[in-house]
């Protein structure tokens, strides 16, 4: 009896103890894999959609603060990763795989528009499916933000629940707009380079993948996260409804990105920081706190959603997951010559998707860095624009 009261009397023990529950559980999940793809640490969002769907009780509040602390550090350890080689990339390459970038988020933007106006549904609904279409957590976060800040909290579980109906088909379609893009713009892995940037711009992708072992300074850190939230609160007029924020994921990402580049150009501090275990950790930590927040906060609805027609959710997701892809990719293919290993590592980052990512390496020969060096190059910025227009597809709708 006393075991059954600890699971559902929404206490701080309780609240963690389920916060705990859907990590560990989901990380597990993580390591299955099916034809070599793999969910990895979204596992931990359907763990606490499950825990959450079974009656178990949370302290809503505590679950709130925790998420939202967790999305900042998560955006944070990514921001200082990426900032320095982020800027470095714009020597050779960079500017154009951006520019492309940009246009792959406006063809998803249009996409979730023109679906929404053919099909009936709430732009508010496709919202958070345009979110997990496009694996974007913090996207997920800024949108809902935005509800609360316009008196419709009430929308932001549907905005959970459409993200989290969306994500997994995601995952594959991307992969398998990696796949469709061989054939369809003729691509012979035999002959094709496996190497075409410079070494300095190939350790861009390295920052992700290779963390140093070395302490971890605090100060940098907590200084960023304050700085990010305070340019995160400050409102941009876009002639809507509301403003839109960059917001506790959008501003301390872009001053991670700004810190962390001219804290190694001036010799604040190091690359033994930015490249760190410890950033890598709190990165993993952040985003695992939000994702499991996220479900345990959500699921009590997720089986309503999905009896109310919420399934054909992961149809209209799939449209916007591989359409956008498609084009750009065969684009910068076809007229910009993009190398094939390169442009798979792009496809991950204008979706931030580290399971397309993981995949473009495995089919790239061993020693072969430009999937990496793709997916960084493009990954900050499509981080800011995935988060701004998470925001308009809401104020779109109100």
């Amino acid at each position: 009896m006393w075991f059954v009261n600890l699971l559902t009397n929404g206490g701080v023990g309780s609240t963690v103890l389920m916060l705990s529950v859907s990590i560990f559980a989901g990380l597990l999940l993580g390591k299955l894999k099916v034809k070599g793809i793999s969910l990895g640490i979204t596992w931990v969002l359907f763990v606490g959609i499950g825990q959450s769907a079974v009656g178990i009780s949370c302290n809503h509040d505590m679950l709130h603060i925790i998420k939202e602390f967790g999305l900042i550090l998560f955006v944070t350890a990514v921001g200082m990763q990426v900032g320095p080689g982020f800027f470095r990339s714009f020597k050779k390459g960079g500017l154009g795989l951006n520019l492309m970038a940009a246009v792959n988020v406006a063809l998803g933007v249009v996409a979730t528009v023109l679906v929404a106006k053919f099909t009936g549904e709430e732009l508010t609904d496709m919202a958070g499916v345009y979110t997990g279409a496009i694996t974007n957590t913090p996207g997920l976060s800024a949108a809902q933000q935005t509800v609360r800040d316009l008196g419709m909290g009430d929308v932001a579980d549907r905005l959970a629940n459409g993200y989290a109906v969306a994500y997994p088909l995601a995952v594959v379609g991307m992969i398998l707009s990696c796949i469709v893009l061989r054939p369809l713009c003729r691509v012979d892995l035999k002959n094709e380079p496996t190497s075409d940037v410079s070494a300095e711009n190939q350790q861009v992708g390295n920052d992700i993948q290779t963390p140093k072992q070395s302490k971890v300074k605090l100060i940098p850190i907590f200084v960023i996260i304050s700085l990010g939230i305070v340019l995160g609160t400050i409102p941009i007029p876009v002639g809507m409804s509301a403003p839109v924020k960059l917001g506790l994921a959008g501003g301390p990402l872009v001053v991670a990105l700004v810190g962390s580049w001219l804290g190694v150009k001036k010799g604040w501090f190091g690359t033994e920081l930015t490249e760190s275990h410890g950033v890598a950790m709190l990165r993993e930590v952040g985003i695992a706190l939000f994702l499991a927040g996220v479900g345990l906060g959500a699921g009590g609805s997720f089986v309503d959603t999905i009896k109310a027609g919420g399934y054909m959710w992961v149809l209209y997701g799939f449209i916007i997951t591989i359409v956008p892809p498609l084009l750009v990719g065969s684009f910068c293919r076809l007229v910009l010559k993009t190398n094939y290993y390169t442009l798979m590592g792009v496809i991950g980052g204008m979706h931030t998707d580290p399971p397309t990512l993981a995949f473009a390496n495995n089919i790239a020969p061993e020693g072969c860095k430009l999937p990496n060096t793709g997916y960084a190059t493009v990954y900050p910025l499509t981080m800011f624009l995935r988060i701004f227009t998470a925001q308009l597809l809401v104020l779109w709708a109100v």
